[in-house]
């Protein structure tokens, strides 16, 4: 048998809560895209793959453009959300901390290259720079295996006084 220390891991099944960098260190986050407490936002769960961050997530009816196809506003809420989470685990692994500061999206741009059909979807950021209050990311949305969008983004950390100091703790 397993260590009692060591989680059971199975082929086929999601990892463990603390995996995700939203569960780890904003449980009570309330934000619509990624906040683990809004019981009705997206629940976005980003986790660190190697040297990216990645993130899986499947859209449900009322989240369609049109048949078939997920709205483009949806789409942009999990690169914000998504590459945000990216960027903040890029600073904190930079700067050595235990813990992310709390970062905040700057500028995103996202570029839509073909209808995202509805389905399974994978995100996956990589660093592009790392400053010293600042972040810039790329990211890739694919679904069925194809990039079916893309996002270039800077997030930015806050100091004490902005409005989003310390809500990850």
């Amino acid at each position: 048998g397993l260590h009692p220390a060591m989680p059971e891991r199975t082929a086929g099944k999601d990892p463990p809560p603390s995996t995700y960098l939203q569960d780890r260190y904003a449980p009570h986050g309330v934000c619509f895209g990624c906040g683990p407490a809004s019981p009705q936002g997206l629940r976005i769960k980003s986790r660190v793959d190697g040297d990216a961050v990645v993130a899986d997530w499947t859209p449900e009816a009322h989240h369609h453009a049109f048949e078939g196809y997920v709205n483009g506003g949806i789409l942009s809420t999990l690169f914000d959300c998504h590459s945000n989470w990216a960027a903040t685990y890029f600073l904190m692994k930079a700067r050595g901390l235990a813990a992310p500061l709390g970062t905040v999206t700057a500028r995103y741009c996202v570029t839509f290259r073909r209808p995202t059909p509805m389905g399974p979807l994978h995100l996956a950021s990589r660093l592009v720079e790392v400053r010293e209050d600042r972040v810039s990311v790329e990211t890739t949305l694919e679904a069925d295996g194809r990039v079916t969008a893309t996002c270039e983004g800077t997030f930015v950390a806050v100091r004490e006084g902005h409005p989003a100091f310390g809500r990850w703790k």
